[in-house]
């Protein structure tokens, strides 16, 4: 999926247009100031898969804070490095 920049007075006259591209999976919007960017369009497929791989790297993180488990450390990393998409845990 390709991603595109666009000028926030741009994003302003072209909303719809630039939502309905977005969730069709056509493309992701960035949205510039001054050429910085400064937020995005996404899918809401994205977002959920964002938030899923927020969860997931929140959750292994705090492996490592509890007694006894260093010894399993490498075998998380390594199963989270072989990819896959894991499952949705949303609520």
């Amino acid at each position: 999926m390709n991603t595109i920049q666009i000028p926030t007075a741009e994003a302003k006259k072209r909303l719809a247009d630039y939502l309905a591209r977005s969730s069709h999976k056509e493309c992701r919007i960035v949205v510039t100031r001054r050429d910085r960017p400064i937020a995005a369009i996404v899918s809401i497929d994205d977002l959920h898969e964002l938030e899923q791989l927020e969860k997931r790297a929140g959750l292994a993180s705090i492996i490592g804070k509890w007694k006894g488990f260093d010894e399993i450390a490498d075998d998380i990393d390594s199963v989270r490095s072989s990819g896959g998409s894991g499952r949705d845990v949303s609520l």
